[in-house]
């Protein structure tokens, strides 16, 4: 069965002195404040669209990363994960920077670094950047 996830965002003025809210229907988390300057400047407190792919992206790595440690039958401890979105003005999203930590019995360097290797490859928010966007992975047992 197929889950649709909603999210929206209402907007007021032009792009550079505008403003808008996002929403999640799912209810947990915001209304969050967007602007330009938040994707182009500094966040000071604002978010963007890039911090939420970024969130999205670090939120669905971990949930597959955990899934092929589980089906190696070494299921992680603990994974720590960060994902840092650069979007450059004119450009758009040109790069994802993904970092995982994780506390893990059992496994060797190798076989960690190859699961979370394919772990990217396989994360539904990795192939929707896929092609547009080039997507790096640092990994490390902690």
């Amino acid at each position: 069965m197929a889950l649709q996830s909603i999210g929206r965002t209402h907007w007021e003025g032009d792009l550079f002195t505008g403003s808008g809210t996002t929403s999640l229907d799912s209810g947990a988390a915001g209304p969050l404040t967007v602007t330009w300057k938040a994707r182009a400047e500094e966040h000071g407190g604002v978010t963007s669209p890039e911090e939420l792919i970024a969130a999205a992206h670090a939120s669905c790595y971990s949930m597959a990363f955990s899934n092929a440690l589980a089906k190696n039958d070494t299921p992680p401890g603990s994974l720590d994960v960060q994902a840092t979105a650069t979007f450059v003005p004119g450009t758009g999203i040109t790069t994802m920077e993904l970092e995982v930590v994780g506390s893990v019995d059992g496994i060797s360097e190798d076989v960690f670094l190859e699961l979370a290797e394919a772990a990217k490859e396989g994360c539904p928010v990795s192939k929707a950047l896929s092609g547009n966007v080039e997507i790096s992975l640092s990994a490390r047992l902690a």
